[in-house]
Parts: C-alpha cells; sequence; structure tokens
C-alpha cells in the first residue's frame, strides 16, 4: 500500500514537473495564512496545477463560439466551458482553505495537456472546420492529461477535500472524453 501510494505521488510529481523549466514560486510570491488545513506538497501540486489548466482551456472553449463552424461543436465547447468553470469555482476556495494563492506557479510552463498562451494564438487564427479539429484536438488533450494528473491525486493526497474534488473529475473527464465530437471535415 505505501509503495502505491509513494509510485502514485512520484507519478503526479514527475508529472508535474514534466516541462517545468523555472521555479514555481519566488519570495514575492508566499501564500497567504492558511484558512483551513495546510496542504500536503501532492494536494497544493495538483490543485495548482489543475486550476491554470482549467483556467485556459476555458480560454480555448471560449473562442468556439465566434470561429467554429459546426453547430454540436459550439453546444459541446459552450457545455464543456459551463462545467470547467463549475471546477474553478470548486478548486479556488479550495487553493484559498489550503493557504495557497489563486495565481498560476506554472505561467509560461509547457505541461502536458495544458492549453498554452501559443495554442489560444493559433486558434484565434483557424475558423470553421480547421478551429474545430484544433479545438477537439487541444481539449481532448486537456481532458486525458487532467483525469490522469486528478487520478494521482485521488492515489497520493492525503486532504479528503481534495480527494474527493479530485476524483469527481475523474469520474466527469470519463464522461467528457466519451463526449468528444468529431468535427465536420474530421479527417476519417
Amino acid at each position: 500500500m505505501k509503495a502505491a501510494r509513494s509510485a502514485a505521488a512520484l507519478t503526479l510529481l514527475l508529472l508535474l514537473l514534466a516541462g517545468c523549466g523555472s521555479p514555481a514560486a519566488g519570495p514575492e510570491s508566499a501564500p497567504p495564512p492558511a484558512t483551513g488545513a495546510p496542504a500536503d506538497p501532492t494536494d497544493a501540486a495538483w490543485a495548482q496545477l489543475m486550476t491554470p489548466m482549467n483556467e485556459s482551456a476555458v480560454a480555448l472553449l471560449s473562442l468556439a463560439a465566434d470561429r467554429s463552424g459546426d453547430t454540436a461543436v459550439r453546444r459541446w465547447a459552450a457545455g464543456l466551458r459551463t462545467s470547467q468553470n463549475g471546477e474553478l469555482a470548486r478548486l479556488r476556495p479550495l487553493l484559498a482553505r489550503m493557504g495557497l494563492p489563486d495565481t498560476n506557479v506554472h505561467e509560461g510552463h509547457h505541461m502536458p495537456g495544458m492549453v498554452t498562451a501559443d495554442d489560444l494564438a493559433r486558434a484565434r487564427t483557424l475558423k470553421g472546420a480547421a478551429f474545430d479539429r484544433f479545438l477537439v484536438d487541444r481539449i481532448g488533450g486537456h481532458l486525458r492529461q487532467t483525469a490522469q494528473v486528478s487520478r494521482s491525486e485521488t492515489g497520493a493526497g492525503t486532504r479528503p477535500d481534495a480527494k474527493r474534488l479530485a476524483a469527481a473529475l475523474v469520474s466527469a473527464r470519463r464522461a467528457e472524453i466519451a463526449r468528444l465530437p468529431a468535427p465536420s471535415g474530421a479527417p476519417g
């Protein structure tokens, strides 16, 4: 049991460090005093990663209203954006209860599954079926990666509230991945 937990913690840590080339926070970004039980490093890393991952996904999903060429994709993107915003409404208070800042400590890092500033810039140049394919590809990667990271939290985290939220996200991701649309004009 202890070996499995250690392996899960190591997996989460490796996933979080993948693509990170700079420190997560400097002395000027010290967290505020905790308003609840302190977070262990696994819980903190998970919450601090999931928040910007969802924020960047919401930014990409928001572009679908004007850029998508497929009514079904627009509808899917709007529903998923609402779901991702609902998760953010649960993640931000969790960060506060852990005494962590609600800032993106992964700014500029290229994390697997994270929609990057470059992705958003590229998406703004696309329209119609090309945008739809790009959107589904990037959001599919986001959903798969956040499911994996959340599964690691359920096994290696220690805070019951973080583990419950992570488990809910794993279930949500299963359903969201199953609903990924096949945009019209997609290669078949």
